[in-house]
């Protein structure tokens, strides 16, 4: 029987080796398992910051107002279309005015009037900014002459009352075409007397004429949405003072419900909105909304339209210890006027408040806070996803036996166990051999 010592020297090398081998095996697999999460993590976060941004809109108008009908705005030779808005992470003012259609109270008591046909509308409460009602508030629309709203509020903001203004050919030519207030080439009138003919009668020669004053078109287009944005009024992008359709303009009904709201907390503003006519050098003007004539409780009625635009209207009236304002955007006028619609819908609205309905969202103060993008998110997520991989591997059963120093020396410990059992093994076979020939020398004695 050759050798018989070699076989428990064998099986003690065969098991040494699986030893390490599995030490080997295991670590490689913890990697691979710590390597693999963290590229999945990783793939995973890229694949939903792709289809947030990617995903499709729910609103038809949610990032661009319908397609331009005619040639309005097209931009400038030379000059690239303005991009569409970026659309807040959360819809300003509460998540159910991202609905597109209807947003009602729970607890209302009727559907809202059937004579309203606007694409989007806004029913909100004027003082505490509470939305009563609305329908596709955030739709991005075009505002015509309601937008002049926001250049009375830059107007008196940044212009004394009592500072004039000189009506240029220039002011008079740009209302070529459009409508006018009226006012002559040559006459000088105060901020404030342009400014309530502005807010009586739609016209583009005033508004040039205070946008001149403000330091040109350009700057006043800056100081205006400037405005916007510190508004919280985020669907809005104004690309003429008086209305007219340009390249990017937008806004919503939302946006000027509380673009209304910051101006009526204005006391210029709510006095200019208050006259009921004025004379500008001969020049008699007043406002032909008949909301102010048939509607009790009437504060404001502007109506206004351009091709793109259609028709739009901002309304509001007092009852009951309650002022609501109303924005009606690209409405239609073939069988109900729009200072109809906008009386049905105050109807509803007041109706509401003495039922003491519940509101559906509210008219901002200021902007909201700005949320980190998608893709910054994303990144900053991918990045804590493998910090916590790590820190769960360094915590690991595995790592807290071995660690990055441990591991080698366990290795170093296992060749040398390997080395002493070799030793042990030889010294035993030496051992025996002397056995044997101490024995044969007897026998032949």
């Amino acid at each position: 029987m050759p050798f018989p010592a070699r076989r428990p020297a064998a099986a003690l090398l065969t098991a040494v080796a699986c030893v390490v081998t599995a030490v080997f095996v295991t670590t490689g697999s913890a990697a691979a398992v710590i390597t693999t999460t963290t590229s999945t993590s990783a793939t995973s976060q890229g694949a939903s910051g792709t289809s947030t941004s990617g995903a499709p809109n729910e609103c038809p108008n949610k990032q661009s107002p319908p397609a331009a009908e005619d040639d309005a705005e097209q931009p400038a030779a030379g000059s690239a279309a303005p991009k569409p808005l970026p659309v807040p992470a959360d819809p300003v003012g509460g998540d159910q005015l991202g609905k597109c259609g209807f947003v009602l109270p729970p607890d209302a008591a009727t559907a809202p009037p059937s004579e309203v046909n606007a694409s989007s509308w806004v029913l909100a409460d004027l003082d505490t900014g509470a939305v009563l009602a609305a329908k596709d508030p955030h739709a991005r629309q075009r505002p015509a002459a309601l937008i002049k709203v926001l250049l009375a509020v830059v107007a008196l903001n940044d212009l004394k009352p009592n500072t004039p203004v000189l009506i240029t050919q220039e002011d008079v030519d740009a209302a070529k075409g459009y409508s006018a207030v009226g006012v002559p080439a040559g006459g000088k009138y105060t901020v404030t007397q342009l400014v309530e003919a502005m807010l009586l009668k739609p016209g583009n020669d005033v508004p040039n004429a205070l946008a001149r004053a403000l330091g040109g078109v350009p700057k006043t287009l800056d100081l205006m949405n400037a405005a916007a944005q510190q508004m919280g009024a985020l669907d809005t992008r104004v690309a003429t003072p008086g209305g007219l359709d340009g390249p990017g303009m937008s806004t919503s009904a939302y946006d000027l419900a509380v673009i209304y709201r910051h101006a009526m907390q204005l006391p210029a503003f709510a006095d200019a909105a208050a006259v009921k006519s004025v004379t500008l050098g001969g020049v008699y003007v007043h406002n032909t909304d008949s909301l102010l004539t048939s509607y009790t409780g009437a504060i404001t009625g502007i109506s206004s339209n351009t091709t793109d635009a259609h028709s739009t209207n901002l309304s509001s009236a007092g009852k009951n210890g309650h002022r609501l304002v109303t924005v009606l955007l690209r409405g239609e006028t073939t069988k109900y006027p729009m200072y109809l619609q906008s009386s049905k819908l105050l109807d509803y609205g007041f109706a509401l408040t003495a039922a003491g309905a519940h509101q559906v969202g509210t008219l901002v103060d200021q902007a909201p806070p700005v949320k980190p993008s998608v893709s910054a998110t994303s990144s900053a997520s991918t990045s804590t996803d493998a910090a916590n991989v790590t820190n769960a591997a360094d915590n690991s059963p595995m790592y807290q036996a071995f660690g990055n120093v441990g591991m080698p020396l366990t290795i170093v410990a296992g060749l040398g166990v390997l080395v002493v059992l070799a030793m042990y093994v030889r010294k035993r076979r030496a051992r025996a051999a002397r056995a044997r020939r101490l024995a044969a020398q007897a026998n032949n004695v």
